[in-house]
């Protein structure tokens, strides 16, 4: 359907329709953009550096004494 077809169809909309079909052409706009940012692929090691293990980790916690009896 070319340009010109499309805004002789919304040129016969009353008003009131003519907005919702700019609501919708807005969500199409937002649903395009918002596919393309999934798209990316996850990067491995992006977070190295941010977590860091505390040396007494592996440590028992205190008031656990009788489940790791």
């Amino acid at each position: 359907m070319s340009d010109v077809q499309l805004y002789t169809k919304l040129s016969n909309l009353p008003s009131s329709l003519k907005g919702e079909v700019a609501d919708f052409i807005d969500f199409l706009v937002y649903k395009s953009k918002s596919k393309k940012n999934k798209a990316k692929p996850r990067v491995a090691g992006k977070a190295k550096g941010l977590i860091v293990m505390k040396s007494n980790f592996d440590a028992p916690l205190p008031g656990f004494e009788d489940y790791t009896k």
